[in-house]
């Protein structure tokens, strides 16, 4: 799997997305073939929101665990 940018574009009443030559050689694909999509907008909130760092308190140090 690859990912790779295309501009979406309005074909008949739908819209499609064309897969670069390379990559569709690349990834054996032929016309006709059923393949799966996943779409990820160009949004970097939206990548933070699902990837992003968990956001808590911050950090206290509990110094029981020194040795004195």
């Amino acid at each position: 799997m690859r990912v790779f940018e295309s501009k979406v574009r309005q074909v008949g009443t739908s819209l499609g997305v064309l897969i670069p030559k390379e990559i569709a050689n690349e990834g054996k694909i032929k016309e006709n073939e059923i393949v799966q999509v996943a779409i990820i907008k160009k949004d970097l909130s939206l990548l933070e929101e699902a990837f992003g760092c968990v956001k808590t308190k911050p950090f206290r140090r509990d110094h029981k665990d020194r040795v004195i």
